[in-house]
């Protein structure tokens, strides 16, 4: 399944795309392919996260479970094993959140063919401004992988227009000007940046960072194509609740109000 398939299937429901996150590793190699398990009758898109030991665009809660999952011993390898065996269950698209450093310690060509090779659809660069190395964006498109960049409410129409382009699995869109967590309520301004996103790209957008509720999830499927859960899900998993309610909830708050 393609990645706009995954977008056009959910608004076939009526409904934005839900793209829960798991962590690689988290809590530990078996325990986070039982999590991938009860994620996705629920998932149009998964992302997964690789561990990293500077995670500066994420909260304390995913923080965390980089941090186990490294003191496990998870590492690249691990990964991409991972990876490969997400992939065995299912055909939904299958993106990793990275950080660049890794992709550079790996080497660009290297690091993409093995995700690749393992199944992965794209990657979700936090850290990499695009237009910084171009170069390395095309790389991953050589490879034959999507690319998801990040856009936020102090993104300029100039920037949207220089980062959007380099977006073709779907555009990231940041919530808040912060870091990643479950919240209580979005900002307003969220339909209008992704009204100023979409007269640049024609790809999905979903917006991520804070979406942990039926109301968070709702104003998200008002803005945008999709939504990503993260924070909450992680959170509910350290709490010992199971996480399918959560899932459950947002999935429900996605679903748009057809007006008579």
């Amino acid at each position: 399944m393609t990645t706009r398939e995954a977008f056009e299937r959910a608004a076939a429901e009526g409904r934005a795309a839900l793209i829960p996150y798991v962590m690689a590793g988290y809590p530990d190699a078996a325990g986070a392919l039982e999590l991938v398990r009860r994620v996705l009758p629920f998932a149009d898109v998964l992302e997964i996260g690789l561990p990293y030991s500077d995670p500066l665009g994420d909260g304390p809660v995913i923080q965390r479970a980089s941090e186990r999952a490294l003191r496990q011993g998870t590492r690249l390898k691990d990964v991409l094993e991972f990876v490969r065996q997400v992939r065995a269950l299912t055909d939904k698209p299958l993106f990793v959140m990275t950080y660049i450093n890794p992709v550079i310690a790996t080497g660009p060509e290297r690091f993409f063919e093995a995700f690749r090779n393992a199944g992965a659809t794209g990657l979700i660069l936090p850290d990499l401004p695009p237009d910084e190395d171009p170069a390395l964006v095309a790389k991953a498109h050589a490879a034959g992988l999507e690319t998801t960049f990040l856009l936020a409410p102090t993104s300029t129409d100039a920037r949207i227009g220089v980062v959007a382009p380099f977006c073709t699995g779907f555009v990231y869109t940041v919530s808040v000007t912060g870091v990643t967590g479950a919240r209580d309520r979005l900002p307003e301004g969220l339909p209008e940046l992704v009204q100023r996103i979409k007269q640049h790209t024609g790809v999905p957008v979903a917006i991520g960072f804070g979406i942990s509720s039926r109301s968070t999830a709702a104003q998200a499927a008002r803005a945008a194509d999709g939504a990503v859960i993260a924070s909450a899900l992680i959170r509910a998993h350290e709490e010992g609740r199971p996480i399918e309610p959560v899932l459950e909830e947002v999935r429900l708050g996605l679903f748009r109000q057809v007006s008579a």
